[in-house]
């Protein structure tokens, strides 16, 4: 798990906050270690498993809450009317 460190001085302040996701160069990469356990947000131990049967429930939630083309079409019709 990784943590980010806010600064505190910000009180009744909007910020923005701007994180960057990209590839290292593989010389920039400090060695892995394997044993290091990762944690999910309710600290628990995030395992191959885990990750797959998490993203079977998203899967599954998605089917179930997905709406067709036509009731996506009538509720932008009705939209409209107002």
């Amino acid at each position: 798990m990784r943590h980010i460190q806010t600064p505190t001085d910000f009180k009744d302040t909007s910020v923005e906050v701007v994180v960057v996701v990209q590839p290292l160069d593989k010389t920039d990469l400090a060695p892995c270690d394997d044993t290091v356990l990762q944690y999910n947000a309710w600290q628990k131990p995030t395992t191959k498993k885990t990750i797959q049967e998490a993203i079977a429930k998203m899967q599954q939630l998605r089917r179930e809450v997905a709406l067709d083309k036509t009731s996506i079409r009538e509720m932008l019709e009705e939209g409209r009317r107002f």
